[in-house]
C-alpha cells in the first residue's frame, strides 16, 4: 500500500520497482541496507536553492523505481535489475556517522526514488533527526497519502519532480499518474514543516508549452502559493529518449518567464544556467539578494535570520 501502483505480488514475485518482493506472504524491502555509493554535494546541486545555502549534503540511493519515465536521467541505477546485495553495506547509523564525520548538514535520498526504499530512508531519517542532522528526500512524490504522512513528517526538505502537468504526459512517459503527485506536493507544503521546491524537467514538444506550463504555475499559486521555488531544467537525450534533442536554453527561458508573469516569486533554470536565472530575488524589492553562478555563490544578502540586508523582507526558505 505504499505506491499508487498497489502491485499485487504473488510468492516470490517482484513489483515494477524491482526492489520490492512477495516472501513467504511478506512485502521484503530487497535494497534495505545497501546503496550504489555515497557521495557530498553542494546543497544546490538537489537542487536545493533556498535550503541551508552551500551546505554540505551526504547522497545516496539504492536500485530501482515505482516510475517508468522514458527519459531516466538515471536509468542505470533506475532500471538496474542486478544483485542489490552487490552494492555498498552501509547501515543507517553508518550513513549518520559518515555524516557527522564531515560536517554534512543534511543527508539526502536521491539518485533514485527515495519512496521506494522508504524504510531504509526512514531509519536513518529518525537517526538524522536524533543526532541533528536535516533530511532532504529528491523524489518524484508518486506515493500514496498515508505512507506520504509519515515519510514527509520525517524530512527537513525535499524537491519533488513535476515532471508535466497533464495525465497524458505522465501515462505516456512516466507509466504513471499526476494526481497522487499533486496531493503530495499539497500536503507536504501544507500540512507539514518540511521545506519544498519543485522541478520540472522541460523536454521540447513533450511538457513545454506555454499552456502546460501556465496551468503548471496557476495551479501551484493556488493550491500551495506563489512563494515555492520552482526550477525548470534541461533535458538531455537519455534512456529511451535518445532521439530527442536536448533542450535549449531559450526554451527554459520561456518557462522561466512565463512563471515569473503568472506570479511565482522564485523561478531557477537547472543543467543549463546563468547567473541572472540562478539567483534568488527578493520577493518585495526585486533585489538581487543570493546571486548564483550554477552552484556557485556569487553574493549573499542575507542577515542571519535570513531577511534581505536592502528592504528587510523575510527570504522564504531556510537560513542561517
Amino acid at each position: 500500500m505504499l505506491c499508487p501502483r498497489k502491485c499485487i505480488l504473488r510468492d516470490g514475485q517482484s513489483g515494477f520497482c524491482h526492489v520490492r518482493k512477495n516472501i513467504d506472504g511478506q512485502i521484503i524491502l530487497q535494497t534495505y541496507g545497501y546503496n550504489t555509493g555515497l557521495a557530498i554535494d553542494p546543497i544546490e546541486k538537489k537542487p536545493l536553492y533556498q535550503f541551508y545555502p552551500t551546505s554540505g549534503i551526504l547522497s545516496f540511493g539504492t536500485l530501482g523505481c515505482n516510475m517508468g519515465c522514458r527519459f531516466c536521467q538515471n536509468w542505470q541505477t533506475t532500471k538496474n535489475r542486478s544483485d542489490c546485495t552487490q552494492g555498498n553495506k552501509t547501515t543507517p547509523r553508518e550513513i549518520v556517522q559518515i555524516a557527522k564525520n564531515y560536517n554534512c548538514k543534511s543527508v539526502a535520498f536521491t539518485y533514485n526514488e527515495p519512496v521506494i526504499f522508504f524504510e531504509y530512508a526512514l531509519d536513518t531519517a529518525k537517526l538524522c533527526r536524533q543526532n541533528g542532522i536535516k533530511t532532504v528526500a529528491v523524489t518524484s512524490g508518486f506515493i500514496n497519502p498515508e505512507p506520504a504522512m509519515e515519510f514527509f513528517n520525517l524530512m527537513d526538505a525535499a524537491n519533488i519532480d513535476l515532471k508535466g502537468f497533464s495525465e497524458k504526459f505522465y501515462k505516456k512517459n512516466c507509466l504513471a499518474k499526476l494526481q497522487p503527485v499533486l496531493d503530495t506536493i499539497k500536503y507536504a507544503c501544507n500540512e507539514t514543516d518540511c521545506h519544498v521546491e519543485l522541478t520540472t524537467l522541460l523536454i521540447e514538444g513533450e511538457n513545454d508549452s506555454k499552456e502546460n506550463l501556465q496551468a503548471e504555475c496557476e495551479w501551484i499559486i493556488n493550491n500551495v502559493g506563489d512563494c515555492i521555488p520552482l526550477h525548470f531544467s534541461a533535458f538531455f537525450p537519455n534512456y529511451r529518449m535518445r532521439q530527442k534533442n536536448s533542450t535549449k536554453f531559450e526554451t527554459l527561458i520561456k518557462a522561466y518567464n512565463i512563471a515569473h508573469s503568472a506570479g511565482l516569486k522564485y523561478v531557477y533554470t537547472g543543467n543549463l544556467t546563468n547567473t541572472e536565472t540562478s539567483s534568488t530575488y527578493c520577493k518585495n524589492c526585486g533585489q538581487a539578494i543570493i546571486v548564483r553562478n550554477g552552484y556557485k555563490l556569487l553574493q549573499y544578502n542575507l542577515t542571519k535570520g535570513g531577511n534581505c540586508t536592502f528592504c528587510g523582507t523575510k527570504c522564504d526558505g531556510r537560513f542561517e
